[in-house]
């Protein structure tokens, strides 16, 4: 694992989180609760503190990407000098909250993980995705439940670019396809754990049948991105009020649409022509079925 820059280290840590040991993660849970202390504090203190040997922090910050935990602390300082005011731990929702502050908590947390995504962005990473899709004979997507979701705005997008992309949302379904794969062409797997059954296995067939396979997910140390050729990190904070589903949808659609628009740069020549075809597709048909003010 590459060191982890101080402007997303705790949507870093938190993405690893779960695959983590059991002393890292109170390490990792003091690092998301509290990071500015955690900054504040001596390996000493911290081993104090945590109940977790001056041993084990060490590990733990060598699992985040660290050398050693003083260039931990040195990042969790510079991350918290650098976010704004409750950055770094956003409040969670309340059962008693009144509507202005759902607002202002839901958007805030949906910006952040906007932000937290983008930042975690290898553009190099994105660049390889985008040229394997645009060199494919085809594109599987697999997701399910939410996730499921996102699979099917990629394959519409797709689609209307005049790609042969197609989002499967059933185990089934989707072995069946990743088995007709080939050399060449394109699976896409997403899942907000990477722990999900449905989604490994059908990428790890798409793998053996010879296809180029990638993981969009909220953890890099997951079986799927372990499974996936390459892994697009997406963020996004679990609370009570916000299921996993709710939390990273809107920074795996980010992914999404940064694969979308590379794959429409790169052919905009046919792509602006599939657009223009499809958009006046619909328009037509609106247009012909539009109810008729009455006379």
């Amino acid at each position: 694992m590459t060191e982890t820059q101080p402007d997303h280290l705790v949507a870093s840590v938190r993405a690893v989180l779960p695959s983590l040991t059991p002393s890292a993660q109170v390490i990792a849970r003091l690092i998301l609760d509290d990071p500015a202390t955690v900054a504040r504090s001596t390996i000493t203190e911290l081993s104090a503190n945590s109940g977790v040997s001056e041993a084990t922090i060490v590990r733990t910050a060598r699992m985040l990407g660290f050398s050693g935990y003083a260039p931990l602390r040195l990042a969790l300082a510079a991350a918290a000098a650098r976010a704004e005011p409750d950055r770094l731990v956003p409040g969670d929702l309340g059962l008693s909250d009144p509507l202005s502050d759902v607002i202002a908590k839901v958007t805030r947390s949906e910006i952040e993980a906007l932000s937290d995504t983008a930042a975690q962005l290898n553009p190099d990473q994105l660049d390889t995705v985008i040229t394997a899709a645009i060199a494919a004979r085809r594109i599987d997507i697999y997701g399910v439940s939410a996730s499921g979701l996102v699979a099917a705005d990629m394959a519409q997008k797709l689609l209307r670019i005049g790609m042969s992309g197609h989002a499967f949302t059933d185990v089934h379904s989707a072995l069946t396809s990743a088995a007709l794969l080939r050399k060449g062409d394109l699976a896409i797997g997403v899942s907000t754990s990477g722990e999900t059954p449905d989604i490994i296995e059908p990428l790890r067939q798409a793998g053996r049948a010879g296809a180029t396979t990638v993981a969009i997910t909220n953890n890099p140390w997951s079986n799927l991105a372990r499974t996936a050729d390459h892994t697009l990190v997406s963020a996004g904070r679990e609370t009570s009020f916000r299921p996993g589903a709710m939390a990273s949808r809107i920074s795996q659609l980010l992914l999404v649409d940064c694969v979308f628009v590379g794959i429409t740069q790169r052919t905009f020549a046919t792509s602006e022509q599939a657009l223009k075809l499809t958009r006046e597709a619909v328009s037509d048909y609106m247009a012909e079925h539009r109810p008729r003010p009455r006379s």
